[in-house]
């Protein structure tokens, strides 16, 4: 879209991405990134740390059902998307703001890792199928017994 911003990130996944599903059933993962710029300090002869970033990653549909299943804590990954911020109020009653990726393309990075592609297919398989399956099955079940 026109005026967005758009941002590529390289960072650590802080936490397991959390899949969840919307009341009309779209998938939804949200992952924490951090990203940790570098540098080398020539007095010391040693590379330091500067203060990480750290950014909420929001993934939708079938691309949230793959990160859910591929991603774990820790993984190094390369998100590119659109930088957002929302604004909210606490309990408390404080203002807060923050930021958020709404992530077009998320995957591992190779740069210290290998990965094995396995491409989805459409249909079956994924976690939003499975989970239709169980509810069909269940209300089924509700109706037999």
């Amino acid at each position: 879209m026109a005026g967005d911003t758009v941002i590529t990130i390289v960072g650590n996944l802080v936490e397991d991405p959390n899949l969840r599903f919307t009341p009309s059933g779209q998938a939804v993962a949200s992952f924490r990134i951090a990203s940790t710029p570098r540098f080398f300090d020539r007095q010391s002869g040693e590379w330091k740390d500067r203060e990480a970033l750290f950014l909420t990653c929001n993934v939708w549909r079938q691309a949230a059902e793959n990160v859910a299943e591929t991603l774990q804590r820790g993984m190094r990954v390369i998100v590119q998307g659109r930088l957002q911020q929302r604004s909210y109020e606490t309990r408390e009653g404080e203002k807060r703001t923050v930021f958020e990726i709404e992530v077009e393309e998320v995957g591992p990075s190779l740069r210290n890792a290998t990965a094995k592609v396995n491409k989805t297919q459409r249909q079956g398989g994924g976690v939003a199928q499975r989970r239709a399956c169980l509810l069909s099955t269940s209300d089924a079940a509700d109706e037999a017994g």
